[in-house]
C-alpha cells in the first residue's frame, strides 16, 4: 500500500484557530510547505520552509511533483477538490499518495448562512471565466451559489439579470465568509444595477432566481425557436433541430462536430445538454463563423470551438469525434468519407440533406451502407388573405448511421 506523502490542508478565514489538531500537528511537523500568499499568512510562523505560489503556477506544480516521495503540505482553500488545487494536482498524483483534510468549502459556508439545502443548489465559479457561464442556470426559482472573480462580479451579475428579464431575483453576497472579517448583504438585482458597491474581492454569491413575465429562459428542451440566435436564415429548423439532438443521442462528455455550422444552432444545443459536452463548429463563411461566436456566448458556451474553413481538409488533425452532423457542405462527397473514417466506433453520423443531389448521395449510402433514413416534411399555417393555409418548407432526408467497426 503507497504511503501518502502529499498532504492537503483546506484553511478557512479563522485560520489556525479553525484547523483540527491533527491539521496544525501536519503543519508543525512539515518540511516544506505550499500555499497562497494569503493561505501562508492564515497559518502564521512555521517550523520548515514556506513557499507561495510561484508564476506561472504551472511551476509550483512541477516543484510539487518533483518532490515525490517526500512530507510535502499544499494549503489551500477551504475543500481542495472543490475548484481547488487538489483537482489540478489529482491528474499528475494518485489519490493513495494523498492525505486531503478539507475545511468547509465557501459553498458550504453560503449555504449555511442563507439556510439552503446544498444538493438542492446549482454549483459553479466565476474565477477566472466569462460572466455569461452562468447563463444556462439561470432558470426560475433556482438557486446558485457561485464563487466571484472580483469585487466587481456581484454587481456585473445584476446587470446581466437585469438585462435578461430577472431584475428582482436577490443576491446574496458573503465577503471573507468564516473569519473576523465576515460581513453579509442581500440585494435586489435591479436596486444593485442601479447603485452599485463595492465588494470584497474575496466573496461568494448566492442567487435566487426571480423571473419576469419576459424574461430571457433558455427552455430545457430541444429545438429551440430561431428568434433565440442570430442568423442569415442558415440555421436548421426548430423543428428539424429537435429531431436533429434525437437522432445524434447527445451523452454527457460527448465531442460533436458540427459541420457546415451556419448559426451553430445545433452546437449550442448540444451542449446545452451537459455541461460537459463539447462541440468544434466548422463553417467556412467568416461572418457566419463570427456570428457562431457570438451566438455561443450569448447561450453561456464560450467554450464552443469555431473553426473557419472548408470541409473535409478543416477536419485533418481534429480530436476525434463521438458524433458528427452534417447540415451544410454534404454535397461533397468526400466530406461524408472523411466523417465516417473520423468517427469513433460506436458514434453516430447524422446527415440533414436538403439538395436533390445530397438526398440521391445519402439514400445511396443508406442503400449500400444501412443506418436509418427519414424524410422529415414540415409545414406552418401561413396567412391567405383572411385566412390560413399551409405553407411546406423544403423536405429534408435526414440519413442516421452508427458506426459498429472500424474503417
Amino acid at each position: 500500500m503507497t504511503t501518502p506523502w502529499l498532504t492537503f490542508i483546506g484553511i478557512g478565514e479563522d485560520g489556525r484557530e479553525g484547523l483540527s489538531p491533527l491539521a496544525q500537528r501536519l503543519i508543525d511537523q512539515a518540511s516544506f510547505i505550499m500555499g497562497g500568499v494569503r493561505h501562508l499568512s492564515l497559518i502564521g510562523p512555521v517550523k520548515g520552509e514556506a513557499k507561495s505560489w510561484p508564476h506561472p503556477f504551472e511551476d509550483g506544480i512541477k516543484e510539487i511533483i518533483a518532490r515525490r516521495g517526500q512530507e510535502t503540505v499544499v494549503i489551500a482553500s477551504g475543500d481542495p477538490f472543490l475548484y481547488g488545487v487538489g483537482a489540478t494536482l489529482s491528474h499528475h498524483i494518485e489519490a493513495e499518495e494523498m492525505l486531503v483534510i478539507p475545511a468547509p468549502s465557501a459553498f458550504s459556508l453560503m449555504a449555511s448562512r442563507v439556510g439552503w439545502a446544498l444538493q438542492e443548489c446549482a454549483q459553479l465559479t466565476l474565477h477566472g471565466r466569462p460572466l455569461e457561464k452562468i447563463i444556462p442556470h439561470l432558470q426560475p426559482h433556482a438557486r446558485l451559489l457561485a464563487l466571484s472573480w472580483d469585487g466587481e462580479t456581484p454587481n456585473k451579475l445584476a446587470a446581466l439579470l437585469v438585462e435578461r428579464g430577472m431584475g428582482e431575483s436577490v443576491l446574496h453576497i458573503g465577503e471573507a465568509l468564516g473569519g473576523p472579517r465576515e460581513k453579509r448583504h442581500r440585494l435586489i438585482a435591479q436596486d444593485l444595477h442601479t447603485t452599485p458597491k463595492q465588494f470584497d474581492p474575496l466573496n461568494t454569491i448566492g442567487l435566487e432566481i426571480v423571473a419576469g413575465r419576459n424574461a430571457r429562459i433558455i427552455p430545457l428542451a430541444a429545438g429551440l425557436d430561431e428568434t433565440w440566435f442570430d442568423h442569415d436564415n442558415q440555421i436548421t429548423k426548430r423543428e428539424v433541430r429537435a429531431i436533429t439532438l434525437s437522432s445524434l443521442q447527445p451523452h454527457q462528455g460527448a465531442l460533436l462536430w458540427d459541420i457546415g455550422a451556419g448559426s451553430g444552432s445545433v452546437s449550442i444545443e448540444w451542449m446545452l445538454c451537459h455541461p460537459a459536452n463539447r462541440a468544434i463548429a466548422i463553417e467556412v463563411r467568416p461572418d457566419r463563423a463570427q456570428r457562431i461566436t457570438r451566438n455561443a456566448l450569448s447561450f453561456g458556451l464560450p467554450e464552443l470551438l469555431v473553426i473557419e474553413d472548408e470541409a473535409p481538409d478543416a477536419l485533418k488533425d481534429l480530436p476525434q469525434p463521438d458524433a458528427i452532423f452534417i447540415g451544410g457542405g454534404g454535397t461533397d462527397p468526400r466530406v461524408i468519407d472523411t466523417a465516417l473514417a473520423a468517427l469513433k466506433t460506436g458514434g453516430r453520423l447524422v446527415v440533414n440533406a436538403v439538395t436533390i443531389e445530397t438526398q440521391a448521395d445519402v439514400m445511396k449510402r443508406h442503400v449500400e451502407q444501412g443506418g436509418t433514413l427519414i424524410k422529415i416534411d414540415i409545414a406552418r399555417a401561413d396567412p391567405v388573405g383572411p385566412f390560413h393555409g399551409w405553407r411546406a418548407s423544403m423536405p429534408v432526408i435526414q440519413w442516421t448511421f452508427v458506426k459498429d467497426h472500424v474503417s
